[in-house]
């Protein structure tokens, strides 16, 4: 039986999502596409009925000002574009786009303050555009605003917690989340990725103060290399930190069948992985996750994985 129908012993989890995101479209060929959502959604609602729905809000201004320079803010949300336009050759700001960037990082806000209220449950955020490349002024690689990020830094500011982790197994590494971060001893930053690869960031020796874990992999590695980077490196430091809240950049590029990238992964790996972060954020943070998508772009890998990994969750 799927864990979100198991019974009184599952854990609730809610699914924060927006039509909105639908609405930022890239143009025809790019593969941060609105069906991307579609087919997870899909994906969710089938395998997993007793899912707990809700509209993902807005993010305000000085939410998305914690992480992000002014500049930044205006370039996304004051525009305005008429007709789609590339800030970069991968990243497309369109009219719906601006809405979307706000619904996304909310949903990460609106689940912080969800899973940090006490009532025991644990989030998704199926939500696009992904945010993990961006960086405090530049909006990049698919992503216009770092929506885990924003969401930290509410958990730091607005919930006062001293240790947020944050964990990305996205196929690229999160150079904006990183980048972000790399200053601020509060927020453990871990990261498996494939190397070579866009952006080019994520090797072993990037430290920060001693709050980044990076573990690459090389093309073609398995799901026997992607565990063991977890099991020997990165979930033991996860552990060390002993974090009250855990968010996870959930990217699931990392599938075999993913056209971006040659890593060999299966929605299993990604269902275990969830597993070792549901075990330890029971043990330090009082089971509290909140995970927002990132990439992965073959629709049918992504719901297979974007189930496999909710239904962990809710274990």
């Amino acid at each position: 039986m799927p864990a979100a129908e198991a019974g009184p012993q599952a854990t609730p989890v809610w699914v924060y999502t927006h039509r909105a995101c639908l609405a930022h479209d890239p143009g025809p060929g790019h593969p941060e596409c609105p069906p991307r959502l579609t087919a997870l959604l899909e994906a969710l609602r089938a395998g997993l009925p007793g899912l707990d729905w809700r509209q993902a809000p807005v993010a305000s201004r000085g939410q998305l000002l914690r992480v992000h320079a002014p500049a930044l803010l205006a370039q996304v949300l004051d525009a305005r574009p008429a007709v789609p336009q590339r800030l970069d050759p991968d990243t497309v700001l369109g009219p719906g786009s601006g809405e979307a960037a706000l619904r996304a990082a909310g949903a990460v806000v609106a689940a912080v303050d969800a899973v940090l209220g006490g009532d025991g449950g644990r989030a998704f955020c199926a939500v696009r555009p992904p945010g993990h490349h961006a960086t405090a002024d530049t909006a990049m690689g698919f992503c216009l605003f770092n929506n885990v990020a924003v969401g930290a830094a509410h958990a730091l500011e607005a919930h006062g917690l001293a240790r947020v982790a944050i964990v990305d197994f996205d196929v690229h590494h999160g150079n904006g989340t990183q980048a972000i971060f790399a200053a601020d001893p509060r927020v453990l930053f871990l990261s498996s990725h494939q190397m070579p690869l866009y952006p080019g960031s994520g090797e072993a020796c990037e430290r920060g103060v001693g709050n980044l874990g990076n573990a690459p992999l090389p093309p073609g590695a398995d799901g026997a290399a992607f565990r063991a980077a977890w099991r020997g490196q990165l979930l033991p430091r996860l552990h060390d930190f002993r974090p009250q809240l855990l968010l996870v950049s959930a990217g699931f590029d990392g599938h075999r069948r993913d056209p971006l990238a040659q890593l060999q992964l299966e929605a299993e790996d990604f269902a275990w992985l969830t597993c070792e972060l549901v075990a330890c954020a029971r043990r330090h943070a009082g089971g509290r996750i909140v995970s927002s998508l990132e990439g992965g772009y073959d629709l049918q890998a992504l719901g297979e994985c974007t189930l496999a990994h909710v239904r962990a969750l809710a274990a």
